[in-house]
């Protein structure tokens, strides 16, 4: 019985230290984190895009989290900064990815800054990006014979539609690409002395 003691005791400080050190002490470090200035709250169709783009799982392949330069080539490959906890402030819950299958997204918005890239990139990865393993996602397209007022037709690179057809794209389509447009943190990142100010 004084070992199932000692045993449980144990587990109960390391549990203690472990929630101390990994929940609350960085909660107490971040309560008071304010949004830079430059970071604006999404608006009601990006955060339906950003509901698409947990729905579709883009997180499974895409992190939204570029490292620093001492930890990775994520500068190299054009992926903007290394992000910091402020840049998150109005996501919930965070977006951060556990892998990269595909290229981190972070500043997708300020790489590809075109809707109709965006769009076509959804219907057809590999039209942009030969060799992608993306799948594509026909199913937030239509295609018709002739598009309607009030459509937006996404303009594909030659070949990609089929003949004679005209692909549009559906609501969770333009939600889902002002989300990825949105996602541009180009802004000066804040360090320590910006928090102490």
């Amino acid at each position: 019985m004084e070992n199932e003691l000692k045993l449980l005791t144990g587990a109960m400080v390391t549990l203690a230290l472990a929630t101390s050190t990994l929940v609350i002490m960085p909660y107490l470090q971040l309560s008071d984190l304010k949004p830079p200035a430059a970071l604006k709250p999404y608006t009601s169709a990006q955060l339906r895009g950003r509901e698409q783009y947990i729905k579709n799982g883009c997180l499974y392949c895409h992190s939204q989290q570029p490292r620093a330069s001492t930890q990775a080539p994520d500068t190299q490959r054009g992926w903007g900064r290394a992000s910091v906890a402020a840049d998150y402030y109005y996501d919930s819950p965070h977006l951060l990815g556990t892998m990269r299958t595909g290229p981190d997204l972070f500043n997708i918005g300020a790489r590809q800054p075109s809707a109709d890239w965006q769009l076509g990139h959804l219907y057809q990865p590999r039209a942009y990006t030969p060799g992608s393993i993306m799948p594509s996602y026909p199913f937030l397209f239509e295609v018709k014979d002739k598009a309607d007022s009030g459509d937006h037709v996404v303009n594909l690179p030659p070949g990609v539609a089929p003949p004679g057809k005209v692909i549009v794209a559906k609501p969770e389509a333009l939600d889902l690409t002002q989300y990825l447009l949105g996602l541009d943190h180009t802004y000066p990142a804040i360090t320590a002395d910006d928090v102490k100010k």
